[in-house]
């Protein structure tokens, strides 16, 4: 577990732009039984590819797409132990993975981008990709 004083910024940086934590697997089934529209889950970390790529291209994706998730959510790795697994849990058959961004209609995963996706890609390239998810799976 990492201390809090360490992670409050990087919390912060997904916050101060509108995503509600979810720090309980209650607050994740409760999220996540909403049947309308869609939510994002981005899983947080702690490392580079979350500080360099990860976080600025979720948000880059969101100031530039007419379409956008109905419900922006986050949960940390290495923090909110419990939450992290329960998104885990819905994010089956991919491995566990941090930082991940998750992309779900209910229940449903309907499109999951792991780390091995982030890494080595630009803050610009998450945001195109997650631009043309959200135009095909978001109002």
């Amino acid at each position: 577990m990492y201390p809090e004083h360490l992670v409050a910024p990087m919390r912060q940086d997904l916050v101060a732009v509108g995503f509600q934590e979810l720090k309980t697997p209650a607050e994740v089934d409760s999220t996540l039984a909403e049947k309308e529209g869609t939510t994002l889950v981005v899983i947080n970390s702690v490392c580079g590819c979350a500080a360099g790529a990860a976080r600025p291209g979720v948000k880059l994706a969101l100031q530039r797409s007419e379409k956008k998730p109905t419900r922006l959510t986050t949960v940390f790795a290495g923090v909110d132990k419990d939450a992290v697994q329960k998104v885990r849990e819905y994010t089956v058959p991919y491995p566990p993975s941090s930082p991940a961004i998750a992309l779900f209609r209910g229940d449903q995963l309907i499109h999951f981008v792991e780390r091995h996706h982030i890494e080595g890609r630009s803050a610009e390239m998450i945001a195109q990709h997650l631009g043309q998810v959200f135009e095909e799976f978001c109002a």
